[in-house]
Parts: C-alpha cells; sequence; structure tokens
C-alpha cells in the first residue's frame, strides 16, 4: 500500500472502479495524494500489478462490519431426538409430533427414533408405519432426509425443514436480536480494523450436536 510499493508502473483503477491505465508509480502517488485516498495493490501478482485508489481505513471498517453480520446471521444446526414406541398413545403420539412441529419450525432437523422391545423387533412394519404418519403431517413444513432405517433395536428417520421454513426461522431469530447501537456496541470495529470482534460465536457445520430433548 502506498510508499511500500516497489514496482515501477502500475496499472490503475480509479475508486469508481474506472480504468485508468498504465502509468509509474510515482504517478499514481501522486494522483492519490491529490484525491487524499491510498493506493493499494489489488492484484500484485500481475504484471504490472494492479492499484486501485480507495480509502483503506473506510475498507477495512465495512469489510469487518459485513464479515460480523454474516456471522450474527448464521443459525447452528442442531438435530434434535424425538423416540417413541411403535405402540405410543394417541395422546403421547400428538405430543411428541407437536414437539416435532415445533423444532422444524425452529430451523432444525430432527432425528426421529423408533424402539423396539421384546417381541416388538418382530414387528418392524409397526414402526415405519408410524414413521410414514409422521412424515405425511409435517410434509407442510419438513421432508424425509433420510428414509426409515432399522439400526439394531431401532428404526431410525431424519426429517429436515423446508428451505423456506428454514429462511423464516433465521429472519425471526435476527429480528429478534435487531441491530446493535454501533455507539453503544464495544464490540464494534473501529476504523482502522484492530478492535476484535466479541461476543460471537461462529455457526457449527450443517451436523451440529444431537439433542435429545424428548424423555423416554
Amino acid at each position: 500500500m502506498n510508499e511500500q510499493i516497489r514496482a515501477r508502473e502500475v496499472r490503475l483503477v480509479g475508486p469508481e472502479g474506472e480504468q485508468v491505465g498504465i502509468v509509474p508509480l510515482e504517478r499514481a502517488l501522486q494522483l492519490a495524494a491529490d484525491v487524499d485516498l491510498d493506493l493499494v495493490e489489488v492484484a500484485p501478482m500481475a504484471r504490472p500489478p494492479v492499484c486501485k485508489l480507495m480509502d483503506f481505513g473506510k475498507f477495512k471498517y465495512e469489510s469487518a462490519l459485513k464479515a460480523r453480520e454474516a456471522r450474527r446471521n448464521q443459525q447452528q444446526t442442531v438435530i434434535k431426538e424425538m423416540k417413541l414406541r411403535p405402540k405410543i398413545d394417541p395422546h403421547d403420539y400428538e405430543t411428541k409430533k407437536g414437539h416435532v412441529v415445533r423444532f422444524l419450525k425452529a430451523g432444525d432437523k430432527v432425528k426421529v427414533t423408533i424402539m423396539f422391545r421384546g417381541r416388538e423387533q418382530s414387528r418392524p412394519e409397526l414402526g415405519y408405519r408410524l414413521l410414514r404418519r409422521l412424515e405425511s403431517e409435517i410434509t407442510d413444513l419438513g421432508y424425509v432426509e433420510a428414509a426409515p432405517k432399522q439400526d439394531g433395536r431401532n428404526m431410525i428417520m431424519v426429517l429436515a425443514p423446508h428451505r423456506a421454513v428454514k429462511a423464516s426461522a433465521v429472519a425471526a431469530t435476527a429480528s429478534r436480536t435487531g441491530p446493535r447501537d454501533r455507539t453503544g456496541d464495544e464490540s464494534a470495529p473501529s476504523a482502522d480494523g484492530e478492535n476484535p470482534v466479541v461476543g460471537e460465536t461462529a455457526a457449527a457445520g450443517e451436523t451440529g450436536p444431537t439433542a435429545d430433548t424428548s424423555g423416554q
């Protein structure tokens, strides 16, 4: 940047992205000084290197704000788990289906587990029908990401929210958080970009921790 640039000539780009052309470094530095901007290498490996006239402090500040906003809008995807028995009571079924609906509306995936015990293991079709029933009753909120599969004494199916449902959940979270007052936010980056962002947690990957909130 500025006097740190070692090339004899540079391909200069103006502050609005206009192409100025190839000019000697001294001329580029003078043009930057004339408009009170910095001369910044944006493509140092090019021949000659490409430099742009810009307010570098403002650029770093805006970049830090954008990165922070992107982190804030990210949502951790948690896989919830709901456990059912193949001969579950109708009232219990409706209660647990309500939990599944709530998880999907929150933008989370749901691992539905049918637990077989004793002689129930010889009737896997009972669990399969129960899972298919649940699938048919939540189609407006989610879809089957992993089809029902026998796993030892259990049968497992994974449900995921539709993209629009998850987007609504993210938007609702963002609206509850709301924009922070820059003047009162100690974590806002300074103009020189040196202040670290604090109080932010990086989003986990798409296969986050599994949380069993169903009970037995």
